[in-house]
């Protein structure tokens, strides 16, 4: 069996069949575990047959690293079209905003998702460095969306655009385990507390 790294080598599917796969592996992952994930169990659910997931896939931890990185191209995906028309500092924060929730209304697949990724990555060197690689592209594509902003004079950055973008995700982070803990908890005065110390980064 090839690491992570290797395995990413190896053909990628593309189309319909890559969509339920990796659609199948997200919800298997939220409702099962990663643990209880299996290769069988998430072929069935997609329709296609076992052997065609080991081929493309190699392992379980493979296909849950392709399930992150294209969760990660989706949330690109949200900011850069909740930002395209942001003209001032209020509209960048809603936009923002408006992405987070798109997020948070997924429902937990997502979520769950990544903190098994995170919980894997502890004891498996392959899976962290895609996990942190993974971060590193997000929290590059929220600030370089920050320093187009800036640059257009939307907006007036408070602290450098890393360091914006790494305390958005802090928060958004904090406010998604919140929710994963206390399902009922009512995050609206959670999310303007939060909303108005982001938006003091925006100038």
């Amino acid at each position: 069996m090839g690491t992570v790294s290797q395995l990413a080598e190896r053909r990628e599917l593309s189309g319909d069949r890559a969509e339920r796969i990796v659609e199948a592996m997200r919800a298997s992952v939220a409702t099962r575990g990663f643990s209880a994930s299996t290769f069988d169990q998430v072929a069935r659910d997609a329709g296609v047959s076992r052997g065609l997931l080991h081929y493309h896939f190699g392992s379980k931890e493979r296909l849950l690293v392709e399930a992150v990185r294209r969760e990660c191209e989706l949330r690109h995906e949200q900011i850069d079209r909740a930002m395209a028309g942001a003209g001032s500092a209020d509209e960048v924060m809603a936009a923002l905003v408006h992405a987070f929730e798109e997020f948070l209304g997924e429902g937990p697949s997502p979520a769950v998702m990544m903190f098994e990724m995170i919980t894997l990555a502890q004891r498996n060197g392959e899976i962290a460095a895609q996990l942190a690689d993974q971060g590193r592209r997000l929290r590059t594509h929220i600030a370089e969306a920050l320093r187009e902003k800036a640059d257009a004079g939307a907006l007036e950055l408070r602290a450098d655009a890393d360091t914006a973008a790494s305390i958005l995700l802090a928060l958004a982070d904090g406010i998604t385990i919140r929710l994963m803990t206390e399902p009922e908890l009512d995050i609206a005065p959670l999310m303007a507390q939060s909303i108005a110390t982001a938006r003091t980064l925006l100038g």
